[in-house]
């Protein structure tokens, strides 16, 4: 970072100070310009290139398949915004529509009770109007030849608005899209927060550079590095990075089409990316890391992932790797599910942390909803007080068993 040309704000007071301008950062601070806040916005990011950001090196998949409702809507906002992405961004005819390859998430369950978890998070997306069916291991057979079934006995598939989109062009124009309205976007680090007497306001921003800028509110969109910044307002946050493996590879035998976003009982993941397949999973060790590092560990590919993908798709027998990296989830060691809202003692301090690998998809209908929540002080479109900070005070945890 010390190679990095740190940047000043041009003012020394804003109304809301965003702390991370990745995928959230950016989320809200377009969703604020739409939705009538009139007050001066300031975006402190880093590393303005987001090259080691965990918007970088997502995979950039969206579900349906949760076991909360809440989570569910969550998504299916996400998916209208980024199909409809012109429209929800006025109509600017620059903006693209993007496409969802709607290949679905494959949930499978290797015993009755992971099937009966799985008809029954069905069961809440249907209400929700879904596509998710629950099928039994002849019915996937039947779908999809290439799986090795033989210690499955059900699974969850949906192929309706969920798969893989492009996930960097939203970024992108939730990002020019603030500062084409007036939010001012500075390269610089937050170092301190500086706390009114009561300890009950953060009264400014320390930066880098040396300024303190004076703030209405800060957003704590940190990402992996949440939990450092919680620490400046003297607040703790259960957020920590974690490694995730990703790894590319081509088939020679490849499959006749495309592979679902399988989820195996064994923990990894694999897919279909255009030409070639994708495959992750974490580490069987998985521990919280420092948050630049991204070291590789090549063991994970021989001795877990291969294994797994060759013996539930025998045609995955012949592969050859062709990429990998690391990426970092800001994970939520509570209940591994998104922390927002204010803090219930420092009442301006926003959090929109702890996503666990669901971010990117969330983004449009949390960024909306943290908008809501500074300008109105409440929500107006959906009610994400169950993803409140007070929960972990109390003890309470959300509780979604669809994590991955």
């Amino acid at each position: 970072m010390t190679a990095l040309k740190f940047t000043a704000p041009e003012h020394d007071a804003y109304d809301v100070i965003l702390i991370g301008g990745a995928m959230y950062g950016s989320s809200v601070a377009w969703w604020l310009t739409q939705l009538g806040f009139d007050g001066r916005i300031l975006v402190v990011e880093r590393d303005p290139s987001y090259a080691m950001c965990s918007t970088a090196h997502t995979n950039s998949c969206i579900r349906q398949q949760f076991s909360n409702k809440v989570n569910v809507r969550i998504s299916q906002f996400g998916a209208d915004f980024v199909q409809n992405m012109r429209h929800h961004m006025n109509d600017d005819p620059q903006v693209p529509n993007l496409p969802i390859q709607s290949f679905g998430y494959m949930y499978l369950a290797e015993t009755m009770a992971q099937a009966e978890n799985l008809a029954q998070a069905q069961q809440v997306q249907a209400d929700c109007g879904a596509g998710t069916r629950h099928m039994t291991a002849d019915e996937i057979k039947a779908a999809y030849p290439f799986y090795n079934l033989d210690d499955i006995v059900a699974g969850n598939h949906n192929l309706i608005d969920e798969g893989y989109f492009d996930g960097g062009t939203v970024f992108d124009w939730f990002r020019k899209g603030a500062r084409a309205h007036g939010v001012e976007y500075v390269a610089n680090e937050v170092t301190a927060l500086t706390m009114n007497t009561g300890g009950t306001q953060v009264t400014g921003v320390t930066l880098a550079t040396g300024e303190t800028v004076a703030c209405g509110k800060v957003v704590n969109a940190a990402g992996p590095r949440a939990a450092r910044v919680a620490t400046m307002a003297g607040i703790p946050l259960p957020v920590e990075p974690r490694k995730r493996f990703t790894f590319v590879f081509a088939a020679a035998d490849r499959l006749d089409r495309d592979l679902p976003l399988t989820i195996d009982p064994s923990g990894v993941h694999m897919r279909s990316d255009g030409l070639y397949y994708m495959a992750g999973c974490p580490p069987d060790d998985d521990m919280a890391v420092d948050p630049d590092d991204f070291a590789p560990d090549h063991s994970i590919w021989e001795n877990k992932v291969w294994p797994v993908l060759a013996h539930r798709v025998p045609q995955f027998e012949r592969i050859k790797l062709v990429n990998e990296w690391v990426g970092h989830y800001a994970f939520n060691t509570f209940d591994q599910n998104a922390i927002l809202g204010p803090h219930p003692e420092v009442s301006n301090f926003i959090f929109v942390n702890g996503f666990s690998g669901h971010g990117l998809q969330q983004a449009p209908a949390i960024g909306r909803g943290t908008a809501e929540m500074i300008i109105h002080g409440g929500y107006r479109s959906l009610d994400l007080t169950s993803f409140h900070f007070d929960r972990i005070a109390q003890g309470a945890g959300f509780v979604e068993k669809a994590i991955i």
